[in-house]
């Protein structure tokens, strides 16, 4: 039997992607190109959307020359993308209208405020398991209709396609033919009822939205069309895995069951617990999604998003100058005083799951005289571990399960005494797989289990690093204890 590959195109907010596994699932060829980051003098964050689907024809065109495959063997292409970026494009011309608003962008909070003047906040939440924020795409697509020059009039002619960045590379990729999103994306526009597994029309006429001119919803592992990447490949491949960036890394780590959790370490972090095949909305600050629908079933997560994860790392290297590197963190926690009591709250924007203030201040609390250099690094470490045991807690409460592991992947996790303290202070394992391409690779296995390359035992083939507690439970309980202390005099 010849070998068969899989292309996977993982489109991000810095960059773009193109990852090669062969017919074993192992990662065999990467190429990345970065992209502009617009961003005016109003603060607002844009990409272009032209640039991006240039930059995965490049790349792809890259990673085949790179790795010398015989093209006929390519069989099929997956694709994760940044979840709530929003764009539109006209349906005749297939060219963009106006540039992407990103996800970090909140050009479009007017609009929330007069949809929660109107008493709608809550029945949305009901409907679509988040709360109503311009984070997501329903009022960065409403903003679109209502500033940029001629969307309006397209989207009433019918001639407006709008939604997130898969649905726009599938429709180029497959040269219009295909207009189509994952259920994984689609539940994170806020525009989706994740109950009826639909388009809502009361909530997309709320938002002036023609449920028309939205793409067909379907599972993430369906056949979304098919393309030749602009003449790259002989022969034409289905597009076979799409999802989300955050439901690739999940699926990836083999969180299929329900109370398997992973948490992506990033700039900030998204916590994910697959709840199952039943949705249930949060009452302790956590929201409810679609993780993916593979088979023709849907499964449910719990999400906890936070502000200042990695990013602390970066803090006290460029910012307070302690570290040269952030390799230096794991020696200096080791050689800090072991009852230094030193606590860091890292609220520089708020806090994220699950308290939610956007007013909490960034805070030291705890200070002694023992206090230093490797305290404070040390604190800035744990204070991550600690945030996620936090949103680890509530999602427990919401689903009703315990945890009894945690799935981790990201730069950070590449650090033995962040992982260890994970551990430690989560009383549970903590397992960190050697690859860095888990929002890629879920798509790619996707693809790949629909074209009958593999099963579900690919997921057992990710190499691991493990780590058991090794804290002592009243240790454990009084360290935690400390931190809430702290977060509640952070919390404004």
């Amino acid at each position: 039997m010849s070998r068969q590959y899989i292309i996977s195109i993982d489109q991000s907010t810095q960059g773009t992607k193109a990852l090669l596994f062969d017919s074993s699932g192992s990662l065999i060829g990467r190429r990345d190109r970065s992209h502009k980051q617009i961003i005016n003098e109003k603060g607002w964050v844009s990409h272009d959307p032209a640039e991006i689907y240039r930059n995965v024809i490049e790349v792809t065109a890259m990673l085949l020359e790179e790795c010398g495959i015989d093209q006929k063997e390519v069989a099929g292409i997956g694709i994760s993308n940044q979840r709530e970026t929003s764009l539109a494009w006209n349906r005749i011309t297939g060219e963009p209208v106006g540039h992407a608003v990103v996800w970090q962008c909140a050009r479009a909070a007017d609009i929330c405020d007069q949809v929660a003047a109107g008493g709608w906040a809550e029945k949305i939440r009901q409907k679509t398991g988040m709360n109503l924020s311009p984070y997501f795409p329903a009022s960065k697509i409403a903003w679109i209709l209502k500033n940029v020059e001629g969307a309006r009039e397209a989207a009433k002619s019918g001639e407006l396609c709008h939604g997130t960045m898969d649905s726009w590379l599938i429709y180029k990729l497959t040269g219009g033919k295909s207009y189509k999103t994952d259920y994984s994306n689609a539940s994170r526009t806020q525009l989706f009822n994740i109950f009826d597994l639909r388009w809502d029309e009361e909530i997309c006429n709320l938002f002036g939205i023609d449920t028309a001119n939205l793409a067909e919803v379907c599972g993430s592992d369906a056949d979304f069309g098919e393309t030749d990447l602009e003449g790259l490949l002989t022969h034409k491949v289905p597009i076979h895995g799409v999802m989300g960036d955050s439901h690739g890394a999940l699926f990836a780590q083999g969180c299929l069951k329900k109370g398997m959790m992973k948490s992506t370490y990033g700039t900030g972090s998204s916590i994910m617990m697959n709840i199952g095949r039943e949705p249930v909305l949060s009452t302790h600050g956590v929201v409810t999604s679609l993780a993916y629908s593979i088979g023709g079933k849907v499964n449910y997560v719990l999400e906890g998003n936070l502000n200042y994860t990695g990013a602390v790392i970066t803090w006290l290297k460029d910012d307070l100058q302690m570290i040269g590197s952030p390799k230096e963190t794991g020696e200096l926690a080791k050689q800090a005083v072991a009852d230094d009591s030193l606590y860091l709250v890292p609220a520089f924007s708020g806090l994220g799951a699950p308290y939610w203030d956007s007013r909490a201040t960034a805070m030291f609390t705890g200070m002694t005289r023992t206090t230093g250099r490797a305290e404070i690094v040390r604190a800035g470490l744990e204070c991550i571990a600690y945030q996620i045991r936090d949103v680890m807690e509530a999602m427990s409460k919401d689903a009703g399960v315990e945890v009894s592991e945690l799935r981790v992947d990201g730069g950070p996790t590449k650090n033995d005494y962040l992982l260890q303290f994970q551990s430690d202070i989560t009383g549970i394992d903590v397992q960190a797989p050697d690859t860095d391409e888990l929002s890629g690779m879920g798509p790619a296995y996707a693809a790949g289990m629909a074209l009958g390359l593999w099963d579900e035992t690919i997921f057992e083939k990710l190499n691991r690093r493990r780590y058991v507690p090794e804290m002592e439970k009243e240790r454990r309980e009084k360290k935690y204890d400390g931190w809430k202390k702290a977060v509640s005099k952070a919390l404004a």
